[in-house]
């Protein structure tokens, strides 16, 4: 469903996944800026929203997703994940309940096989499933002070993501690309399943096990491949954040290539954008294997790493998940 500010004049449709939104509006880095002083706001209704209502709904999320959601407060947001059956990340979930339903949003085009799937699942129990996508949509604003008991969850740069009414949008704010929040999701190191994973992606890979999953529950879809790594260690991949050359006037392309110079494939590239402050920017896939201090080709543009999930993530250990902290006003 595309958006209606893709008739706002200057506005150009982004890349799939995205392309049912804005990149922009034509002015790309101070959109980016406003966002981050919280003067604009992003349509992200590209995104799915499922509703789950029903008196068994927190107990039944519980036994199916990868977070402790069994007494889970109202309007307390969370994140999860659905594995497959062998740990694989299927779809990440936010997720927050409002007393009498829980509203989850997801990425574009996984509304649909989330719901079918859950709605396969509920058996005898007392749940009913919506995709209320065509109803409902997400975007990204400034925080407000009466945020506690709304759709809410935060963000970026001290934003917000909101599920409210399609086609509502804050008149008092100028509207901002989606390019303009994944430059500041990539500074703070956040993944985004489905860009910055793959389907052998697992939780502990992209530092998901820190948000979205809760390590001292019961059985769920997947939980063997979490606790192996939890408890030996050595998962085959870290996320990492690269620093691009900024004499280069391309960005990686999503799933070029990430090479140690002579050639040896060790990754692919996630996300890419260019960042207000600190200039070209992306997320990475490589082998936990690949040196912390290696320099690196993404798509052939040189770049430095940071180290965003530890090599060292599971055995017990720390998760030692480097994110950037927001940089507010």
């Amino acid at each position: 469903m595309k958006s209606p500010l893709l008739q706002t004049p200057g506005a150009v449709p982004a890349d799939a996944p995205d392309q049912e939104v804005a990149a922009h509006y034509g002015e790309p880095s101070q959109e980016q800026r406003a966002l981050a002083d919280g003067k604009a706001f992003v349509d992200r209704s590209n995104r799915g929203v499922v509703k789950v209502s029903g008196p068994d709904r927190l107990s039944w999320l519980h036994s199916l997703l990868s977070q402790h959601l069994d007494g889970l407060k109202p309007f307390e947001p969370t994140e999860a994940l659905l594995l497959g059956p062998n740990g694989h990340i299927e779809h990440h979930l936010f997720l927050i309940d409002d007393g009498e339903a829980v509203w989850a949003h997801v990425e574009p085009g996984a509304s649909v096989p989330l719901a079918e799937f859950l709605d396969r699942m509920r058996f005898m129990l007392r749940v009913e499933v919506e995709d209320v996508s065509d109803a409902y949509a997400v975007i990204t604003t400034p925080a407000g002070p009466d945020d506690s008991e709304t759709l809410t969850w935060p963000d970026v740069a001290g934003t917000v993501t909101r599920i409210v009414p399609r086609g509502e949008f804050p008149q008092e704010l100028r509207p901002a690309g989606i390019w303009a929040y994944e430059a500041l999701r990539i500074a703070e190191h956040r993944p985004r399943s489905g860009v910055d994973t793959d389907h052998r992606t697992i939780p502990h890979e992209a530092g998901y096990v820190e948000t979205a999953v809760h390590l001292n529950k019961g059985c769920y879809r997947g939980q063997e491949t979490v606790a192996r790594v939890h408890n030996l260690g050595r998962p085959p991949r870290r996320l990492v954040f690269l620093h691009l050359d900024g004499s280069v006037d391309r960005l990686p392309a999503h799933g070029d290539p990430v090479e140690i110079p002579g050639g040896r494939t060790v990754g692919f590239t996630g996300s890419a954008a260019r960042h207000h402050e600190l200039g070209p920017v992306a997320l990475a896939l490589v082998k936990r294997n690949v040196p912390v201090d290696a320099e690196l080709l993404a798509g052939g543009v040189a770049a430095a790493q940071e180290v965003v999930v530890s090599p060292e993530t599971g055995a017990n250990a720390q998760i030692d998940l480097r994110r950037r902290p927001a940089k507010r006003g």
